[in-house]
């Protein structure tokens, strides 16, 4: 099982995996961490031009609601691939976007806790 960096690497790398399918674009910069049982990615400049053209003329919320769409689409697909990774089952799963920065939050509750 991997740990420390290498764990935070290799979720980093699927999370990133996972939203560039779905959306079609992936973030500019991203990364994860963990402590205990929480497991957090982190993605930058996640939104794809036509989004940032609708945030521009003033439809954010529309965006955030497409986005929030389109992570409960990837949901069961990021989960499997952290349980994977970590051997630990996801009890909960959360994700957020902000417009301004531009950036994405993937939480993730594992049970038990990382050792």
């Amino acid at each position: 099982m991997l740990s420390g960096g290498e764990l935070n690497a290799a979720v980093t790398r699927e999370v990133t995996r996972v939203h560039t399918d779905v959306v079609g674009r992936g973030p500019t910069k991203s990364y994860s961490f963990h402590n205990g049982n929480i497991l957090v990615t982190v993605m930058l400049e996640v939104m794809t031009r036509a989004e940032r053209s609708l945030v521009a003329n003033g439809e954010g919320e529309a965006v955030l609601d497409l986005r929030r769409r389109a992570q409960r689409t990837m949901a069961n697909s990021m989960k499997a691939a952290v349980e994977a990774l970590t051997g630990c089952q996801v009890a909960a799963f959360m994700c957020d976007n902000h417009l301004d920065p531009d950036m994405a939050v993937e939480v993730f509750i594992l049970d038990p806790p990382l050792t």
